[in-house]
């Protein structure tokens, strides 16, 4: 849905979430987050009450959601699905936005959660449930292509893991080589979670 069809209260949280994405927590302003959503800056006080917390985390809950919910979207644009299509499916979501828009966008989440790991606020709790929100349908969908259920939630976690340690990779070096290389490497060893028919 493009930024423009949403109410301005949508629009802000999906523009904390860009700006955290590129910028981190720290450099994104509540200014520049209005600016951004095209709101007047008097309404981020009407719908966020609690300031710049609460936007955070509705906006780090806003990007678990969207993660979540791009699992079933990958497995239905596979004719076969497998584990390793799965990951893959993942993995090009990040390769093809380095490969049109360049390197500044990582994950708000995890921007979120280095920025605030330290912090006692509730960010830090906000961030785990996002990833939570993300890792839950993804170990669904690995115990819905076979892979027995005591393991679908480490494997969803690994996926998570290696994705999230080559989107900064691919950022600090300015190249999709980290991505590629963890959906080829790790392809085989999430197919074979999958025990084979008899």
């Amino acid at each position: 849905m493009a930024v423009s069809r949403r109410g301005p209260r949508e629009r802000m949280v999906f523009s904390a979430a860009q700006l955290i994405r590129r910028d981190g927590v720290t450099a994104t302003g509540m200014r520049e987050v209005a600016a951004h959503a095209q709101a007047p800056r008097g309404s981020l006080q009407h719908y966020f009450p609690g300031g710049k917390e609460q936007l955070v985390n509705e906006a780090v809950d806003w990007a678990g959601q969207y993660a979540g919910n791009r699992i079933a979207r990958f497995l239905a644009e596979q004719e076969r699905a497998t584990p390793s299509g799965l990951f893959a499916a993942m993995v090009r979501q990040w390769t093809d936005e380095y490969g049109t828009s360049g390197f500044e966008g990582g994950c708000p989440v995890a921007a979120a959660t280095v920025d605030c790991a330290a912090a006692g606020t509730s960010t830090r709790a906000a961030t785990a449930a996002a990833f939570a929100a993300w890792r839950t349908p993804l170990a669904a969908a690995l115990a819905g292509l076979g892979v027995p259920a005591d393991r679908a939630a480490a494997l969803a976690t690994v996926m998570i893991s290696a994705l999230e340690g080559a989107i900064l990779l691919a950022r600090a070096e300015r190249d999709v080589a980290p991505l590629t290389t963890v959906a080829r490497e790790l392809g085989p060893f999430l197919d074979a979670a999958v025990p084979p028919t008899s």
